[in-house]
């Protein structure tokens, strides 16, 4: 007998609709498979065969032959163990396949029965009440990821057993509740906060600015000045995710597999530090099944990459086309995809091998030649695409042991919320929430200077030998400056703040 149930596949971010055909028919004993699947969906046959007998369900000595159409596209990963059990279990006529009609089954199944967690339900869900499916069964511990996702009904399942017996109305199984609301609580918790900082004011200001306007940051100076504390504090100070931005972070990180059973949707803003000695795939994102990399992690939050020069060249080189366009693509064999990544990217490095070039409190003791090899690992293309570029140097004795407490991250955070109210009002009819995003035509309508403002950009641009992306990224950072000052206009002061972020990348890579 033939049985067809409804599944689905992943293509990077997108569900894809697909068929799982079961025919039962006399001959030798054996399952054949079908359809480009891959090892771990050859390796399900075991898996279901076991699944079925320890589920107390019985497993016909027939020949079963298993398509997955559509047969040009390639399928991978555990996820069709569930349809392809359900779909030998009606061939077998031991459910009736009517009443999985307009349903979609995902899931991997253990030896004994039980269904596993399976990447990427989140997507799977929204492509299938895309497609007009009004049900969907799925694992019990994928239960969460489907709270926040209205006009479908989600069945979870602890195991096999459990399916079938709500299947043939044996047992009961609620669909799983909502959450509250449209996407429930949505304020996250952090447990770094500025005033901990101790000193380091010209670099909170920084900071500030850099949230503000959603712009890169490169911060330079010796080790132990602060650097990685302001960079873990930068979430503490950034806007709440909107409920579209928690959707889409929560869906890269389904598909990547690193998300919490206990979480149905992330609410904090993602901060990715990848070690210096992380591959060019690690970050960019691929293997065998082209899975989302560091940068598409970041998405929606900050990038963070300490002691920038120690990564390899070519990794670095990977940040220059996603900074630009806020979309890295992973083209692979089989396949290409397109994630996105819209990030902040952090970085720190110190000054010089030895970390005290230039610092107030320790002798250089590297050579002209080595100084200069150590920044020639970073190239002046990416120099150019990181908007604020500060120097930060040791904190004296009388500032760490001081008693007075710095301005606290609620406190930024206000000012940051206005400036980015601000854009968000500006920006209302485009796709960009921040001015860091912004183009040309937006910089010519709300960048405009007035004389004394262009005198002074005009100097800065012939004496630091500015390209023209330095130029772009230094009016995005004074349109930022004068959103915190709560300016319509940008003056020369906001101009001369935003050319004092722009000047170590000549004071150093000359």
């Amino acid at each position: 007998m033939l049985a067809k149930v409804k599944s689905f596949g992943l293509s990077g971010l997108n569900g894809y609709e697909l068929d799982v055909e079961v025919d039962v028919h006399a001959g030798l004993p054996g399952i054949e498979m079908v359809g480009l699947p891959d090892t771990a969906i050859k390796e399900s046959k075991e898996r279901v065969r076991s699944a079925i007998k320890n589920s107390a369900l019985r497993f016909t000595p027939n020949k079963i032959t298993i398509n997955l159409a559509p047969a040009n596209v390639k399928k991978e990963g555990p996820l069709y163990d569930f349809p392809i059990a359900m779909g030998i279990l009606a061939a077998t006529q031991q459910i009736d396949v009517r009443k999985l009609k307009d349903t979609v089954i995902v899931g991997e199944l253990s030896l004994d029965g039980s269904l596993r967690r399976v990447r990427g339900i989140l997507p799977i869900l929204l492509a299938a009440k895309k497609a007009g499916y009004k049900r969907v069964m799925i694992p019990w511990e994928n239960r969460n990821e489907s709270v926040h996702v209205e006009g479908i009904e989600v069945y979870a399942y602890p195991s096999l057993r459990d399916a079938v017996l709500h299947i043939s109305e044996e047992k009961q199984y609620p669909p799983i509740p909502k959450a509250e609301g449209a996407f429930g609580v949505t304020t996250a918790i952090y447990g770094e906060d500025l005033k901990y900082v101790k000193g380091q004011y010209a670099a909170k200001r920084a900071l500030e600015v850099a949230a503000a306007g959603g712009h890169n940051l490169l911060m330079i100076g010796p080790p132990g000045g602060g650097k990685t504390m302001l960079a873990k504090c930068l979430p503490t100070i950034l806007p709440e995710m909107t409920p579209e931005e928690a959707l889409e972070t929560t869906k890269i990180h389904s598909v990547a597999g690193c998300l919490d059973e206990d979480c149905g949707l992330i609410v904090r803003r993602p901060f990715r530090s990848p070690h210096h000695t992380a591959s060019r795939v690690a970050l960019t994102g691929g293997g065998a099944t082209a899975s989302p990399g560091e940068i598409s992690l970041a998405h929606n939050g900050v990038l963070f990459m300490d002691e920038l020069p120690e990564y390899p060249r070519s990794v670095l080189e990977i940040l220059r086309q996603p900074l630009e366009d806020n979309m890295i693509t992973v083209a692979r064999a089989q396949r290409t995809i397109s994630y996105p990544a819209d990030f902040m990217l952090i970085a720190s490095m110190n000054p010089c091998p030895c970390g005290n070039y230039g610092s107030s409190r320790g002798e250089c003791t590297c050579t002209p030649a080595m100084i200069e090899k150590y920044h020639a690992r970073i190239s002046g293309p990416l120099m150019d695409r990181i908007d604020l570029q500060i120097e930060v140097d040791n904190v004296t004795y009388d500032e760490l042991t001081g008693t007075e407490e710095s301005e606290d991250s609620a406190s930024v955070k206000a000012r940051v919320d206005a400036a980015r109210k601000i854009q968000t009002e500006r920006y209302r009819r485009t796709e960009i929430h921040s001015n860091a995003r912004m183009n040309s035509a937006m910089l010519a309508k709300y960048c405009v200077l007035n004389s004394d403002a262009q005198s002074l950009l005009k100097n800065a641009f012939d004496k630091l030998n500015l390209s023209a992306r330095a130029y772009s990224r230094i009016l995005k950072v004074s349109r930022t400056i004068a959103d915190l000052a709560g300016e319509e206009n940008i003056s020369a002061e906001h101009i001369a703040e935003a050319i004092q972020y722009r000047s170590l990348d000549r004071n150093y890579w000359k």
